[in-house]
């Protein structure tokens, strides 16, 4: 059944949590309402037509009047579209249906991300090989095609391809999750020599600026995040000729841990003192 009528108590689960699997539009609609009589059928049988391609919500909103206000309904009917949790389209009154197909048409996943999803599918089944192909074959048709770029980017991440994952995101755009890639890229990118090779060597050396910022990189790329950022900050602080680098891979890493991490947290108020 495509068709649900959906309360306060049920919105979460029906809408919100629903719409991580397939889109969900949501109607917001009252029996009082000419123009909802007009435009409720044809949600209905579009989303018979369409066979389970999205799900359509129907919220009568003298029975619910905190979802109402909750999503700003000022007019009925109203239409709002959930994907991934979160509203991302909207429309206000009875549109002609050309109008409503053309709505449609723009919040389904396209071919393009059908195939991410199947490449993603693949991922969790552990077939790396066709997950890279199905990525690879969005790409071709869109270079710059969010989901299969990051996607793809983190596969030769992972696989130590780090030149063809910087390759990858080069086209795409300044998104939190391509940033990260990138950052991740750049430390992997960096990184030179053995671990326990050049702790021997900045042992010997402790003066040795640029093996200690081999020695941080290459903890960065291992996960070592606190050590790396100890010896990076070194850097920064007695003003070695290598601090800018340093202080970029810096960045890099509170780019790969995220803003709320407490490493990053604690090394920006460090590194700002250090700058400054």
């Amino acid at each position: 059944m495509h068709v649900k009528e959906v309360d306060t108590q049920a919105f979460s689960q029906e809408v919100v949590q629903r719409s991580h699997e397939v889109p969900v539009v949501v109607d917001f609609w009252a029996a009082w309402c000419g123009p909802c009589r007009t435009l409720g059928p044809t949600l209905e049988r579009l989303a018979d037509e369409y066979a389970g391609a999205f799900e359509l919500a129907k919220v009568d909103v003298d029975q619910n009047q905190a979802l109402a206000s909750q999503f700003g309904v000022q007019g009925i009917p109203f239409v709002l579209a959930f994907r991934d949790g979160r509203p991302v389209s909207q429309f206000t009154g009875a549109i002609p249906e050309p109008a409503v197909r053309r709505w449609l048409d723009e919040l389904l996943p396209s071919t393009l991300d059908q195939l991410v999803e199947a490449g993603r599918d693949a991922l969790i089944e552990g077939n790396q090989t066709q997950a890279e192909e199905l990525f690879r074959r969005v790409l071709t048709e869109k270079s710059d095609h969010q989901e299969a770029g990051t996607g793809l980017a983190a596969l030769l991440l992972a696989d130590g391809r780090t030149a063809e994952a910087l390759d990858v995101l080069r086209p795409l755009g300044s998104t939190p999750e391509a940033e990260k890639l990138r950052a991740a890229a750049r430390l992997a990118a960096s990184q030179t020599g053995d671990v326990a090779e050049l702790k021997a060597k900045l042992a010997a050396n402790q003066s040795d600026d640029e093996t200690r910022l081999r020695l941080a990189t290459a903890l960065a790329a291992g996960f070592e995040y606190e050590p790396a950022l100890d010896h990076l900050l070194g850097l920064v602080q007695y003003k070695s000729l290598l601090a800018e680098e340093a202080r970029n891979a810096i960045v890099d890493i509170f780019e790969v841990l995220g803003a709320g991490h407490p490493l990053t947290a604690a090394y920006r108020r460090r590194l700002a003192n250090a700058l400054f």
